[in-house]
């Protein structure tokens, strides 16, 4: 295939990889805001989902070369990425979560960095500190600020996927590997939605939207991404999830009728506008 025609490919499955990210917000916002279905439900139901639609995926591969171990600590950061983000859509809107979950991971992936030893120049420090500064202007108490319960429950959610995207980068097949996690991850949710029976609500919208959040959003974003990062260096891979909080937000004001508010707006620029200059400089060092 012509290297023309290998790029648009790559950038093709790129935008729809972060089309899917980005949806899952609004999926689990729309369910959630509307009282649609109960947070531990969808969190079960978009678990499920998506393990099933990975373990189609992933059944050939098994057949061929046996099924992988499930990895423990990516099955409970698994987890604990899919309730608490479910139970911080309460309360948040899909603009303002994704931004902290955005913020969260980045900023746990550059803690990693800076303990395994790697060096930030002059730049990337002030680019983290603009990130920081961002956050903190999100947060900071006011009338438009975000409830703090489900700030927090978002950012454990984003510390948590950081953790999960750490532990698979050294994974030989993330398909497999994926899709071993999501089956293993299932009796935990299920354990943990005992503890919710109270509040068990369900409807045919909210299932349809954490199904088509588990099956579609996740699950096949996960393998269009997949796809996607044979044609990206990890540079442009990284600098390209800059998108999802902006799609989310975007989504929300045209979808969810959400405002958007001087805060998030100046907050948005802080934050990404700060890791995007991290992760220039990080791939300036690499080259």
């Amino acid at each position: 295939m012509p290297d023309s025609k290998q790029q648009l490919k790559t950038q093709a499955l790129t935008a729809a990889a972060m089309v899917a990210f980005a949806a899952n917000s609004l999926l689990c916002r729309l369910a959630l805001g509307q009282g649609l279905i109960d947070a531990a439900s969808f969190a079960n139901l978009r678990v499920s989902s998506g393990a099933i639609l990975l373990l189609f995926l992933a059944l050939p591969a098994w057949r061929k070369s046996g099924r992988p171990a499930a990895d423990p600590v990516g099955v409970i950061s698994l987890f604990a990425y899919m309730v608490l983000f479910a139970f911080a859509y309460l309360t948040l809107s899909a603009g303002t979560g994704a931004l902290l979950l955005f913020g969260a991971v980045q900023l746990t992936m550059f803690a990693r960095a800076l303990r395994s030893g790697e060096r930030f120049r002059a730049v990337a420090w002030l680019g983290l500190l603009i990130a920081v500064t961002g956050l903190v202007i999100l947060l900071a108490p006011g009338v438009t600020s975000p409830d703090p319960l489900g700030a927090l429950l978002m950012t454990g959610a984003g510390i948590a996927w950081g953790v999960y995207s750490l532990r698979g980068r050294a994974a030989a097949n993330p398909l497999s590997t994926t899709a071993i996690n999501f089956l293993t991850c299932i009796p935990l949710c299920l354990l943990m939605s005992l503890f919710f029976l109270h509040q068990f609500h369900l409807t045919s919208m909210g299932i349809a939207w954490a199904v088509v959040s588990g099956a579609i959003a996740s699950g096949l974003g996960y393998v269009t991404w997949y796809a996607a990062l044979r044609g990206l260096s990890a540079g442009k891979a990284a600098t390209v999830q800059l998108s999802v909080p902006v799609i989310a937000a975007l989504g929300g004001i045209l979808l969810l009728d959400e405002p958007l508010t001087l805060r998030i707006t100046l907050s948005s620029l802080a934050v990404l506008g700060g890791i995007a200059l991290v992760l220039v400089q990080r791939q300036r060092q690499l080259n």
